[in-house]
C-alpha cells in the first residue's frame, strides 16, 4: 500500500522520498486530498523476488548440467598459465 503525501510535503522532502523509493517504498502524491501521482521504484531498481530468482537458477542448472566435479583451483591456475595478466594501473 502506498503512503499518501501532499504535493507540498513531497516537494520539500523529495530527496528523502527518493531515498525511500530506492529502498522499495511507494508514495501517492495528493493535491487537496485527491491522488494525482504515484512515486514508485523504477522497474530496473525493484528488488527481485528471491523465489523467482531461485526457480530460474534451478531451471538453468537443469538445462545446463555440470558434468562431474569442478576443480576451481585448477581453473584458476589454467587461467594464470595461459598468460592472462592482471591489469595494474600506472
Amino acid at each position: 500500500m502506498n503512503t499518501e503525501i501532499s504535493a507540498h510535503d513531497a516537494w520539500t522532502r523529495l530527496h528523502e522520498l527518493l531515498r525511500q523509493v530506492k529502498a522499495g517504498k511507494s508514495f501517492t502524491i495528493t493535491n487537496r486530498g485527491k491522488a494525482i501521482a504515484d512515486l514508485v521504484p523504477a522497474e530496473a531498481t525493484r528488488p527481485a523476488d528471491a523465489g523467482v530468482a531461485i526457480d530460474r537458477f534451478q531451471a538453468f542448472m537443469r538445462e545446463h548440467p555440470v558434468p562431474g566435479r569442478i576443480d576451481v583451483k585448477a581453473l584458476i591456475e589454467e587461467g594464470r598459465s595461459a598468460g592472462v595478466r592482471r591489469f595494474v594501473p600506472d
